[in-house]
């Protein structure tokens, strides 16, 4: 009978493992590279990763709030060390890739003037990710400034999408003529015969350095399974596919 016990409480252990499930929460501009990760890491490791994306202070302000998210994968570092000072994390805050900026049109629109076409009149509508919660949406306008692109002309052509996901949403529709992209979402698969696009000169806007860190909503266990994961955004895998997706990668230490 205590064998039987025994074993059934293993059993139970077993599937308990087996079925483990972490939540990770992305910025929008790793919704593809992410799924790709999780894959692979699911195959090693045996635990599943839902993925939940979203601007980075939109995840933000849900984490405070107490949405049960195990990790979560910034597009800046701002956000983290903000969850870091509110006591909301479980790991230091790491950077895990650099993120670039392009413009991006599926409506014809001559890009070989670069980031200049969009003070052009015939562009009309120009989609920009929120730069209150995105930080895209911040060095796209950093890089209008960079390029003296006339505020009074611009503004009225802007269009500010909820995330780096409804400006793809915007362009892949024609909503706008051009809109500022993540270049990881048209290195996708789903998307790299979309449109056209031209890459945003790095010096025009600042750095993009993303971060990761897990949280503390979650259970214990996964805790420790968030942690496995954020280690695994270092492994050759993990990385082979951050630099397929158009990223810059963190020198290894």
């Amino acid at each position: 009978m205590k064998l039987f016990k025994l074993t059934l409480v293993s059993l139970a252990l077993a599937s308990a493992l087996a079925a483990q499930t972490i939540t990770v929460a992305a910025a929008a501009n790793m919704k593809y590279a992410v799924t790709d990760i999780a894959k692979a890491f699911t195959k090693e490791s045996g635990i599943d990763v839902k993925i939940i994306t979203g601007a980075s202070g939109k995840l933000t302000q849900q984490i405070m709030s107490g949405a049960p998210y195990d990790a979560f994968l910034s597009a800046d570092v701002e956000f983290p060390a903000k969850l870091a000072q509110s006591g909301f994390t479980t790991t230091p805050s790491q950077v895990y890739a650099y993120g670039s900026l392009i413009l991006w049109s599926d409506t014809g629109i001559d890009l070989s003037k670069g980031l200049a076409v969009v003070a052009d009149p015939s562009v009309k509508k120009i989609a920009v990710a929120n730069p209150k919660t995105a930080p895209y949406g911040v060095e796209a306008m950093n890089a209008m400034k960079f390029y003296k692109v006339d505020t009074n002309a611009i503004t009225p052509k802007l269009v500010i999408a909820e995330s780096i996901s409804q400006v793809g949403a915007y362009v892949t529709t024609k909503a706008v003529d051009v809109g500022f992209m993540a270049k990881s979402i048209v290195l996708s698969p789903e998307m790299k015969n979309v449109g056209k696009w031209v890459e945003v000169d790095p010096k025009a806007y600042n750095t993009i350095d993303q971060a990761m860190v897990g949280l503390k909503n979650g259970t214990p266990e996964n805790q420790i399974a968030a942690k496995k994961f954020l280690r695994f955004m270092s492994s050759s895998a993990a990385q082979t596919i951050l630099k397929a997706s158009g990223y810059k990668l963190p020198a290894a230490k």
